[in-house]
């Protein structure tokens, strides 16, 4: 368990400096956001490792590409391009999981109000999410503004359908977006939570880097996970207007260290 960061502070710098610029704030355990098919490229991916190897850093996930797309390629009511794209660009984020050594794959999937019913969502994910499995990966639902995926309630259906393999990325700015406490839907959802983004928010801003002047109780929610036995990392994932210099993701990433 650590307290990380994402390469996404960064965007729109370009992917691998972004994953150069997280090393060198100090963290120790890195999400990695792809952002242009020729990242996906076997000599782009190595150069990344090696980056992430020469400071020591754990790339503990990875980010799909085009999230915005998954609704269209995925998820759509033309199942064609869902078999293609599985097959395809959905598998090569396996491959560059493999080589970067990280063990979660962040989905938003699909957006309101989407073309297919729910049960048909939740049987593509499941498949999508089996594929995974059997390469020693998990595949994860983040909740997501805008997308089906902001209602708790429907997130707790799609476990109870998937069932054990179900696996969610939890992001307490998102869900400060749609308007659910991010308490509640933490205790709504633990049992299938594998990955956290984590942002701080006041009245006026619901995005900015954590421990500074932010209304989130941080200790509260890491004693709330530990107490569901929760063992995965807590990711820094803002926006590049959510900090105003890169010492305050390390000030942010020490002062929560001191917290878990």
């Amino acid at each position: 368990m650590d307290i990380g960061l994402s390469s996404a502070c960064f965007y729109p710098l370009e992917t691998e400096k972004s994953v150069l610029r997280a090393c060198e704030t100090g963290a120790k355990t890195i999400e990695i956001f792809m952002n242009a098919h020729s990242e996906f490229q076997p000599e782009f991916v190595k150069n990344m490792a090696e980056i992430c190897k020469s400071y020591g850093v754990k790339v503990a996930s990875v980010h799909t590409m085009g999230s915005f797309t998954e609704s269209f390629h995925l998820f759509s009511s033309y199942k064609r391009r869902f078999y293609e794209a599985k097959d395809t660009s959905f598998k090569r984020h396996f491959d560059v999981m493999h080589t970067l050594g990280a063990e979660i794959l962040v989905m938003h999937g699909i957006k309101k109000p989407g073309s297919i019913s729910d049960e048909e969502y939740f049987d593509r994910f499941g498949e999508l999410t089996l594929m995974g499995k059997a390469e020693g990966l998990k595949v994860c639902q983040e909740n997501v503004v805008h997308y089906r995926s902001e209602n708790p309630d429907l997130l707790l259906r799609m476990g109870d359908y998937i069932g054990d393999d179900f696996n969610m990325v939890f992001d307490i700015k998102q869900s400060v977006r749609t308007g659910v406490d991010p308490f509640v839907f933490a205790e709504k959802l633990h049992k299938y939570i594998r990955h956290i983004h984590i942002s701080d928010h006041n009245a006026e801003k619901d995005c900015f880097v954590p421990c500074k002047n932010g209304d989130f109780d941080f200790k509260k929610f890491f004693d709330l996970m530990k107490s569901y036995d929760y063992k995965g990392d807590y990711i820094i994932e803002l926006y590049e207007n959510g900090y105003e210099s890169d010492k305050e993701l390390t000030f942010s990433m020490n002062e929560l260290k001191k917290l878990l």
